[in-house]
């Protein structure tokens, strides 16, 4: 549907139970505004019976969470256009009108009234697109269990170092390789390891990770000879740990089925075969990539594309206070990391991106800002390729990027 042929901008508050809606019409007028229930007919018939009547509609959301998603399945089923106000959008959008009153009703009129002024800049969603639905939800899921695991080492590692803090340094930040974590899951204790000896220490770990057994227990040996004073609660402290790298194994384990998963959906989907081509993107980069792009013709041009990922810069004028351009802080989060980590990983094995990152360093710029720009200069290549669902060719990428 073309934003020209939209009748009725439905914004919707959304909650868990009752959502509150607001209808407005192109031209500002209120035709109505009401609770619905978070049910499938009562959905159904405030778009079929209250909304449509009045012309062609459109629905205009302020999450995208679980709360949303029967309705964003009612609206696809439809092919009803679905917009996202973000956060902040909401919250400067709000500002801009009288009161300050904080209810759901006002909330509603406000997301319908924002959206018929500004449709051409809002983010409308792709509800349609099963694969990558699948994958926002496996994303989802990989983020959680990658901070539970973050999470558990944090506090292995302060247990660690309650037993011995030179054993700490020597293990703490390899609890992410599963020798290390085998060989402490085993023995938890500075005296357990002791009485195990060398050898024991370095099998243990050279089982899962070979090529770091020797160095690992080197330092855990020197370790153990520097501390002789055996510290209170070991025992204890020995049980802590365990259990909590047996949680960590357990969330790893998950971590790579789910990595599985997420290859899966995404070479399964036409566009993840295309973005695949391009240096950086791996599977789960790739993913949440494309998981946070959805639709790339929803973006007019590449300059679009990395100003919704905050990757394009910002200029700073006020009077006599010139800051020029610096780098931005809003955008999608999400996307931006991805990108930031798929420009990073370009800068290592591909020339083009190795040449122009060099030549941001030589200007002077710092190590992240010039992979920013490396990432903002790739956004052009990235939304023709999408765009065109065409495989990145070194040879071809300048006329892919013209002809978007």
């Amino acid at each position: 549907m073309e934003l020209s042929e939209i009748g009725v901008f439905v914004g919707v508050d959304m909650a868990k139970t009752d959502h509150f809606a607001q209808a407005t019409t192109t031209d500002g007028v209120e035709l109505f505004a009401r609770s619905v229930l978070n049910d499938q007919t009562a959905i159904e018939k405030l778009i079929d019976d209250d909304a449509a009547g009045h012309g062609a509609v459109a629905v205009v959301i302020d999450m995208t969470a679980s709360n949303a998603h029967l309705l964003l399945a009612v609206a696809a089923g439809r092919e009803v256009p679905v917009a996202y106000v973000t956060g902040l959008q909401m919250r400067r959008a709000a500002d801009l009108y009288a009161g300050s009153a904080k209810t759901d009703p006002r909330d509603g009129w406000v997301l319908a009234d924002f959206a018929r002024r500004n449709a051409d800049r809002l983010a409308w969603l792709d509800v349609g697109d099963e694969l990558l639905l699948e994958l926002r939800v496996l994303n989802g899921r990989d983020v959680d269990l990658a901070t539970d695991a973050n999470r558990i080492i944090n506090r292995t590692r302060d247990a660690l170092t309650a037993l011995s803090p030179g054993l700490e340094r020597a293990v703490g930040q390899r609890l992410v390789q599963a020798g290390a974590r085998d060989l402490i899951a085993k023995w938890s204790t500075p005296t357990a390891l002791r009485a195990a000896g060398k050898i024991k220490i370095r099998n243990a770990i050279k089982k899962r990770s070979p090529r770091l057994a020797n160095k690992i227990a080197d330092e855990i040996w020197a370790a153990l000879n520097a501390q002789t004073v055996v510290l209170p609660a070991e025992e204890t402290w020995g049980q802590v740990v365990g259990e909590l790298l047996a949680d960590l194994d357990r969330i790893q384990t998950q971590r790579a089925r789910l990595a599985a998963q997420i290859e899966e959906a995404f070479l399964a989907h036409p566009l993840g075969q295309v973005l695949v081509t391009l240096c950086g993107f791996g599977p789960r980069t790739g993913a949440r990539t494309l998981a946070e792009i959805g639709d790339p013709t929803r973006f007019a041009n590449g300059s679009r594309l990395a100003s919704y990922a905050g990757l394009s810069p910002t200029d700073w004028r006020s009077g006599s206070s010139i800051k020029g351009a610096f780098q931005h802080r809003g955008g999608n989060h999400r996307l931006k990391n991805a990108m930031f980590l798929a420009a990073f990983v370009a800068t290592q094995h591909d020339p083009d991106a190795r040449a122009y990152y060099q030549r941001k360093r030589a200007e002077g710029k710092k190590h992240n800002a010039a992979v920013i720009c490396v990432a903002r200069r790739r956004c052009d290549l990235i939304h023709a390729m999408l765009t065109t669902a065409t495989p990145y060719d070194p040879s071809r990428s300048k006329k892919l990027a013209e002809a978007a």
